[in-house]
């Protein structure tokens, strides 16, 4: 790619965009969320417990149900796993981790729409990912979405 100023300029401001995003409450609140985590001893404690937990259900998901500890993995797993998704450190960080991703897409949606409305931008909801196309850009290019 040949360095343009435009380009430079383009570059500049998503710079700037890159810092408003940052000092944005939600990137603040997700920051915090972070570092809450981070501080919180029980929540650290079960996230390396289901780490280990992780990596032995991994081990048994290879044998299957033939696995003589399966059900016991697969049980232990599911419990922490639940505990994991209700502790409040934890469910406060998933919670501001998704509102900073919505904000991304749709930051990335407003750009890539003042291009093109045929650029796809992965937004991680099928719903908003059809748009576009009526989601049948698997056929071959019939949909219309090139």
């Amino acid at each position: 790619m040949i360095a343009t100023l435009e380009g430079v300029e383009i570059l500049e401001e998503a710079e700037q965009l890159a810092v408003i995003l940052a000092h944005s409450d939600v990137a603040i609140q997700y920051k915090q969320a972070k570092y809450n985590l981070t501080v919180d001893t029980e929540a650290q404690k079960m996230i390396r417990e289901f780490t280990r937990l992780k990596e032995l259900f991994e081990e048994v998901q290879r044998f299957g149900k033939y696995h003589p500890d399966y059900k016991t993995v697969s049980t232990e797993i599911r419990v922490l796993k639940r505990e994991l998704d209700l502790n409040d450190t934890v469910s406060a960080y998933k919670q501001s981790e998704k509102e900073l991703e919505n904000l991304l897409n749709e930051i990335s949606g407003v750009i890539a729409g003042k291009v093109s409305s045929n650029i796809k931008v992965p937004t991680g909801n099928p719903f908003f990912d059809n748009l576009s196309c009526g989601g049948g850009c698997g056929s071959g290019g019939s949909c219309g979405c090139g």
